[in-house]
């Protein structure tokens, strides 16, 4: 019996790549935080910590970065769609803390950074 051959890959679609790069972004974010996250928080309008938790946050992200990298890999639409909605639900949750005064207003620059991939992801499903 010969051998099957070789699949070439197929190139993302432009969901999936929106996806992808938002998986590196994630990456960035989640190492940030794990590695210096005094200036992580620093850049977001939050005091230094010297609790475990922003290192925590960023394993989180980093976790949620690896499932988007991979559904990105592997075109998983409906994934795709799900982030759409969640990350949209980043934005309106992160404006809320800043509106209700329990987080610093920078935090929407990660928030809005969440909107404006959920759009573009969105745009890119039709």
């Amino acid at each position: 019996m010969s051998p099957a051959p070789a699949m070439s890959p197929q190139p993302m679609s432009h969901a999936a790549r929106s996806v992808f790069v938002f998986g590196l972004y994630l990456i960035a974010v989640g190492a940030g935080l794990v590695a210096i996250p005094n200036t992580a928080l620093g850049s977001l309008g939050f005091p230094p910590s010297a609790e475990v938790w922003p290192r925590v946050v960023g394993v989180l992200a980093l976790v949620l970065a690896y499932y988007y990298l991979q559904a990105a890999r592997r075109g998983l639409t409906a994934f795709f769609r799900w982030t759409v909605q969640a990350r949209a639900l980043v934005f309106v949750a992160f404006a809320a803390l800043v509106l209700v005064g329990l987080a610093p207003t920078p935090l929407l620059a990660l928030g809005a950074v969440d909107l404006l991939a959920a759009i573009w992801t969105g745009v890119a499903l039709r």
